[in-house]
């Protein structure tokens, strides 16, 4: 005698009934219609999206993601719209995207093939390179000098899977530590429980610049990878990254983005009022002068 659960699916398919498909959520619309945009956040991605000494949200592409949204207010012609603020972690940052939680995020989140295939991404707002930061007399000048020693990532970044790559090449020879996200990972090394911090160039000098004793670390090795980072958003929401890419390529082309770059990057930031001194790169500026949407891998 067949099962209930197989006789409602006969009838499910006699009646010509096809698979339940979830509907795409229309952002745009329900933005419009609600008056509200959900942004998510990094919490400790200095100097792209953190918390500061008062526990508001700042940084470079926070800065960034807050003109984007002053266009959208214009596009929808909307006389005020109500940020909520979602904090992410690199290990829920997409699936919180994927489920309508956060409409755009934009903190440090690398683009790439594998990536663009979950979620869409815009208009490129960043170029890196992954390297080490150590301590300045730890004798680790370049990938190489890990072989025996210990090394953090943070969890669910591309610099994980990097270096486990890195670490069957050489035959297992490094100790590799996981953290839940970048401050985590830098009080591991500040704690000497690691010999090595390794992620984003960018982020590296951002975790630096909060150190007690700064002048103690230093940025160092060969880029195992150059990355460019965008800002996330569902597959469907093809309307909404038209927007969001047209303010971004108008902040590149005119300026804007460099002068928001100097202010993160060149001047004192919060919460320690130290400056990163980090001058742009030249992938940066060319990103700058000619902004795409191509994921590096």
């Amino acid at each position: 005698m067949p099962s209930i659960r197989l006789l409602v699916v006969l009838l499910w398919v006699a009646c010509g009934a096809g698979p339940i498909v979830a509907q795409p959520i229309d952002t745009l619309k329900r933005i419009a219609d609600t008056g509200t945009i959900n942004l998510g956040h990094r919490e400790s991605s200095v100097p792209f999206s953190y918390y500061d000494n008062k526990r508001q949200v700042v940084g470079y592409s926070q800065e960034i993601m807050l003109k984007v949204v002053d266009a959208l207010k214009t596009e929808l012609r909307l006389p005020a719209l109500t940020i909520k603020l979602v904090p992410i972690t690199s290990q829920n940052r997409m699936a919180l995207v994927q489920n309508g939680s956060v409409d755009i995020e934009c903190g440090s989140t690398t683009h790439n093939t594998e990536r663009a295939r979950q979620v869409s991404f815009s208009v490129s707002i960043f170029k890196i390179g992954t390297r080490l930061m150590t301590a300045r007399d730890s004798g680790i000048q370049d990938f190489p000098d890990l072989l025996g020693r210990r090394v953090v990532v943070t969890a669910a970044t591309t610099s994980e899977r990097l270096l486990r790559l890195y670490n069957e090449s050489v035959g297992r020879k490094l100790s590799i530590a996981v953290a839940k996200d970048h401050g985590e990972s830098f009080a591991l090394l500040e704690a000497g429980k690691v010999d090595a911090f390794m992620v984003d160039d960018a982020l590296l000098y951002g975790e630096r610049s909060k150190s007690t004793n700064p002048e103690r670390w230093i940025v160092v090795g060969t880029p195992m990878s150059s990355e460019v980072y965008g800002c996330m958003m569902r597959r469907t929401d093809q309307s909404l990254k038209r927007i969001v890419d047209m303010e971004l390529t108008r902040l590149m082309r005119s300026g804007e983005a460099l002068r928001i770059y100097s202010k993160w990057f060149q001047q004192p930031i919060p919460p320690r009022g130290l400056n990163m001194d980090w001058p742009p790169s030249q992938g940066l500026l060319d990103l700058f002068r000619d902004p795409n949407d191509q994921p590096m891998d």
